[in-house]
């Protein structure tokens, strides 16, 4: 119970903020044909392949994995996408960068919705209702194809090695009593190349999120990111 209740009231809190971005206007549906940004796409690739790994689980009669997979996506689209893409969904890069992000933001709310219903039949239900027509349990089971189609040229990648850096920068934060506002004047990522080629795409989100001023990268087969705080109290002061 207390998991399920934990799950659902995410489920409440993350759906307002997609649904809620811009005011009004959050509720307008953007087309996928907007989604241009690589941690939109990269995102969106992730959760097409959760839909076929779901639907194959249901299809073989396997509740528990399709339960399993869909929830762990859930949380990791809330811990690290939502994180990542929030700024730019506010609108600091600008409009179109915003309505990259809205627009992902429907659509994985669309898809996510329909793969908890089974299992969250009320919440989902409630959620639907505030912004799509008819029940979530007569809507069209989510397609993997028009997914990756949505998802372009994405690499799942990207949003794995953002997510990583903005989780180091957070973790500095925390670490040091800083609030996760307060200003980072240099992150310096040691990574491989093919790794850091990704973290590129995502970078601008990166800095947004983690209020980054410089960010350096190096081509390392160490691993390594170190983070540098600016001046400033500790989060409680």
């Amino acid at each position: 119970m207390k998991v399920g209740r934990r799950l659902g009231i995410k489920v409440l809190n993350a759906s307002r903020f997609a649904l809620g971005l811009g005011g009004d206007a959050g509720a307008v549906a953007v087309p996928p044909s907007e989604i241009t940004d690589a941690v939109d796409r990269a995102m969106l690739a992730r959760l097409a392949d959760l839909v076929t790994d779901a639907t194959a689980a249901f299809d073989g009669y396997d509740y528990a994995r399709a339960l399993e997979r869909t929830e762990s996506f859930f949380w990791e689209f809330c811990d690290h996408y939502l994180e990542l893409v929030k700024g730019r969904a506010y609108g600091s890069r600008g409009d179109a960068p915003a309505r990259s992000a809205m627009a992902a933001l429907q659509l994985a709310l669309s898809t996510q919705l329909r793969l908890l219903a089974p299992f969250l039949p009320f919440v989902t239900e409630e959620v639907w209702s505030w912004w799509q027509e008819g029940s979530v349990h007569r809507a069209a089971w989510p397609d993997d194809a028009s997914l990756r189609a949505a998802a372009g040229d994405g690499d799942p990648l990207v949003l794995a090695v953002g997510s990583d850096v903005l989780g180091e920068v957070r973790k500095a934060k925390t670490e040091a009593k800083r609030s996760l506002k307060a200003e980072v004047t240099l992150v310096v990522v040691a990574d491989t190349t093919e790794r850091l080629a990704a973290l590129r795409s995502a970078l601008s989100d990166v800095r947004d999120a983690g209020a980054v001023a410089e960010a350096e990268l190096v081509v390392s087969d160490q691993v390594a990111i170190t983070v540098t705080l600016g001046p400033g109290p500790a989060a409680d002061s």
